[in-house]
């Protein structure tokens, strides 16, 4: 049986790096924070919400993608995977960051 690689999840919740309050999306599924964003090391594939490995999520880069705008890249803190998210900087509800967002694709990191 083939799994299926997204699944809607649009949550809210507590960012585990800066504790802010993070609300859905509204449109697809949240997985950073738009305030520090930061993530955690929860989904196989998007929204599934099926890895045991739990750890920290450290946006390490952003890359601008054509089709997609930014992609951010993050590094787990435990297992040390990476992982690349689609930024929600055009968000009507609390937008990521912009000012972070090309901070990592100058290249300057550690937020």
């Amino acid at each position: 049986m083939e799994q299926k690689r997204f699944t809607k999840n649009d949550n809210g919740f507590i960012c585990a790096h800066c504790g802010k309050e993070v609300k859905p999306l509204g449109y697809t599924s949240r997985n950073h924070c738009p305030f520090c964003l930061w993530s955690l090391h929860v989904d196989i594939n998007p929204g599934d919400r099926a890895n045991d490995c739990g750890g920290l999520l450290e946006p390490i880069r952003v890359e601008p993608d054509a089709r997609k705008g930014y992609i951010i890249v993050h590094r787990c803190t435990k297992c040390g995977e990476l992982r690349r998210n689609r930024a929600a900087h055009e968000a009507k509800d609390q937008p990521d960051d912009i000012r972070l967002l090309i901070r990592l694709t100058a290249g300057k990191q550690k937020m």
